[in-house]
């Protein structure tokens, strides 16, 4: 069974493209992550004490 063979240029492009969806899904994952965090601090400064 042959498969497609890519050129060095189409695996850099390949490598680079990878990485930038991973940091896009790690800068969402974060920004997620934050917005949660302060949501949980707002809600504990309003109990009653």
């Amino acid at each position: 069974m042959s498969g497609v063979i890519l050129t060095p240029e189409q695996i850099a492009a390949r490598k680079r493209r990878n990485l930038i969806i991973a940091l896009s899904v790690g800068a969402f994952i974060l920004l997620v992550f934050a917005i949660t965090l302060t949501q949980l601090q707002a809600n504990v400064l309003d109990r009653p004490l």
